[in-house]
């Protein structure tokens, strides 16, 4: 296993925050972290775009996911639901640093 994060692309970035955001009282799953990211970007996001990403961080180990019970509001479905992991915590720490750093070089006002 290699000892530096795994580097994140802006909407990785950004996916990861939002299920962040979906805090630990609630379930984080595609319908909310895609109203997060619209709600906190102020920009308009893809459906897809998101459930793409969620998997891929999954596969890359950022994300675990768990399923809730049925619900009948769903038809009775389950959700699928995302909790960061630590090797996620380790990446958004770094991109943080690397932003933070890259910004207090920068000369002219923006």
């Amino acid at each position: 296993m290699s000892l530096e994060p795994i580097a994140l692309g802006e909407f990785e970035q950004l996916v990861l925050l939002a299920v962040l955001c979906a805090g630990p009282d609630t379930d984080a799953y595609g319908v909310n972290v895609h109203a997060e990211l619209q709600k906190r970007t102020k920009r308009r996001v893809a459906r897809g775009a998101v459930y793409m990403t969620l998997d891929r961080l999954e596969k890359k180990g950022l994300l675990s996911s768990y399923l809730t019970d049925p619900t009948p509001e769903r038809g009775g479905r389950a959700k699928r639901c995302y909790r960061v992991t630590r090797s996620a915590l380790a990446a958004l720490r770094a991109s943080r640093r690397a932003l933070l750093s890259l910004w207090e070089g920068v000369r002219v006002e923006i």
